[in-house]
């Protein structure tokens, strides 16, 4: 795949590669995202999905390859390149001993977001996913879309020009998934920020997603707008085209490399 490097793409991938041992993960997989784009990264489980998006957000170092991601390169620049994305991961990451308050505030404290505009910020977000009523109410209380709502503002609070989304709405009852994307959505059009987001919930996918990438055995075998990806495979329904992309055989996650991952991303989480 030949890409284009212009400024208009907010994230590059090239030749990227990752390797645990003898097994390939991430088998050089190139691709760019546009700034502005909702771009849906799908796979069955084991694909490479996350180990994807750990190296893009410094949590692995990748085996070779390059990546840029707002002009900046994740192996080279983490710091930088955190400053410049927001993440919402699959597991729960929300202190439950803390209200909501806190814990956006502890957010803007970890990312120096200056004190002269933060509590406006936390406010606008609070309110922005109807949480400000419940500001003071400890997290624990919440309900699971309350939660994901909480993390969703959190990840917004520095004003992040890229959103990385793990499986956002996993879990979650259908109005609540409805809600989580109007906000989403809302956000990108405000902020033109770019959302990349992985997802088993394919009519999400198709709803939500400008361009669709999809990835198995490490390598992105398709790409596209979720028409595109219909037609090419003459399906009526991005779910229809998923399964005749990546056939019907049941995966199972490498269950110690999405653990490792996993516990990374916590260990980034109280580090940051």
């Amino acid at each position: 795949m030949e890409l284009n490097q212009d400024s208009s793409n907010i994230i590059v991938v090239s030749a990227l590669v990752k390797k645990f041992k003898a097994f390939t993960a991430v088998d050089n997989i190139s691709f760019e995202v546009k700034r502005g784009e909702i771009f849906a990264f799908l796979g069955p489980n084991g694909a490479g999905k996350t180990t994807t998006i750990s190296m893009l957000t410094t949590l692995l170092q990748p085996t070779s390859g390059n990546i840029t991601l707002n002009g900046s390169n994740p192996v080279q620049d983490k710091d930088g390149v955190r400053k410049s994305f927001g993440i919402v991961f699959q597991d729960p990451s929300l202190d439950d001993d803390m209200t909501a308050l806190e814990n956006m505030q502890y957010h803007a404290i970890l990312y120096k977001v200056p004190k002269d505009v933060r509590d406006k910020r936390i406010e606008e977000l609070l309110r922005f996913v109807e949480l400000w009523d419940r500001k003071k109410d400890m997290v624990k209380t919440f309900s699971g879309g309350m939660k994901r709502r909480l993390e969703v503002a959190r990840g917004l609070l520095h004003h992040p020009r890229i959103l990385f989304l793990d499986e956002p709405t996993l879990g979650l009852d259908p109005q609540t998934r409805n809600h989580i994307w109007n906000y989403i959505k809302d956000i990108n059009k405000k902020e033109n920020m770019t959302v990349f987001f992985t997802t088993h919930y394919m009519d999400e996918a198709e709803r939500v997603a400008d361009r669709i990438a999809i990835i198995d055995h490490g390598k992105i075998i398709s790409i596209g707008t979720p028409g595109d990806l219909k037609n090419q495979t003459k399906t009526n329904s991005l779910e229809e085209a998923f399964l005749a992309i990546t056939g019907n055989v049941i995966r199972e996650e490498e269950a110690s490399n999405v653990d490792q991952l996993r516990a990374m991303g916590r260990m980034w989480r109280r580090k940051r």
